[in-house]
């Protein structure tokens, strides 16, 4: 396995953020790590990387202990974390020279992989700029390069599209694809269609409890199917609310409704059976695919805390 983490809790206080969690990750995995703000994610990422120790529990990296092995995990590890710290006085070209020269890369080393960086990032055109000058989506090109100087198998990336513009987010995705090949990632983000693009696997914790981990489509499959209905008369949602199987109504207008129905069922024929009996005029009946966002509300509901 290439990241392993086993009964891990952090505590702040009286505040648990980390709340005994458990989970592997194989090597060449992209694995999507969710849950609302306050959750514990940014924490997780923090002990697996070695920049917070945990209160119980064990983090490792490709075999190695956090705690017992600090320095072989950070350099088989890159990190870009939530706010990514950058040296704003510093030019494109000398940062990524002077994170390299920490991983202890030599002269000639170092000199190919800031060549390196700068062109499978897009940084050519801005290279010789101070990153002060520089955008919100290039100065996360470049959390990017420093997390990827020293070619690290595993890369943990806290919120990389954080804060970009639409097309920023387009070109973010297509790079962090891009230098994903061959390794393993945990990437966390709020921004869902991003995780749906890039990962196959999810990962959901809420109030520092793992609450989900599966393959994406094995997720939304289980999710709470909802059904868009219309009648071609006024129908109260009350009355709605007695078809079995039916969890919640929501109006759309007088004549359309969402309707979400108990997990895992259809209720298609039910409601049409309903709708008979109760001489409602049913004219439309549609049953909506579930997406990642409904399943995570689902997931994350009760007591949500939005980080």
């Amino acid at each position: 396995m290439s990241i392993q983490v086993s009964r891990l809790t952090k505590v702040y206080g009286s505040q648990r953020a980390v709340d005994d969690i458990s989970f592997d990750i194989k090597e060449g995995e992209i694995v999507g790590f969710l849950g609302p703000n306050g959750a514990g994610k940014s924490t997780t990422m923090k002990v697996i990387t070695g920049y917070l120790p945990p209160t119980s529990g064990t983090a490792s990296v490709n075999g190695k202990e956090v705690t017992r092995d600090p320095l072989f995990v950070k350099r088989c590890t890159g990190y870009l974390g939530e706010h990514n710290p950058l040296y704003l006085d510093m030019y494109v070209r000398e940062y990524l020279a002077f994170v390299a020269g920490i991983y202890g890369l030599t002269a000639a080393r170092k000199r190919a992989r800031v060549e390196e960086m700068i062109s499978l990032c897009g940084l050519s055109v801005e290279q010789n700029k101070k990153i002060g000058m520089l955008s919100k989506g290039y100065r996360q090109r470049i959390g990017l390069a420093q997390a990827l100087i020293h070619d690290p198998p595993v890369l943990i990336l806290d919120e990389p599209t954080s804060g970009l513009d639409p097309n920023q987010l387009i070109e973010i995705r297509k790079l962090i694809k891009t230098v994903s090949v061959n390794k393993t990632v945990l990437f966390s983000s709020h921004i869902l269609q991003e995780v749906e693009a890039l990962c196959e696997r999810v990962i959901v914790i809420h109030q520092g409890i793992l609450v989900a981990d599966d393959r994406l489509e094995n997720l939304t499959r289980k999710g709470q199917p909802v059904l868009v209905i219309e009648f071609s008369a006024p129908v109260s949602d009350s009355l709605l609310q007695q078809a079995e199987g039916v969890v919640s109504v929501a109006r759309i207008s007088d004549t359309k409704f969402r309707i979400a129905a108990t997990s895992g069922h259809d209720i298609r024929a039910s409601i049409i059976r309903f709708a008979g009996e109760k001489n409602l005029p049913l004219v439309g009946l549609t049953l909506e695919e579930t997406s990642l966002e409904s399943v995570f509300s689902e997931l994350t509901r009760s007591g949500a805390n939005v980080e």
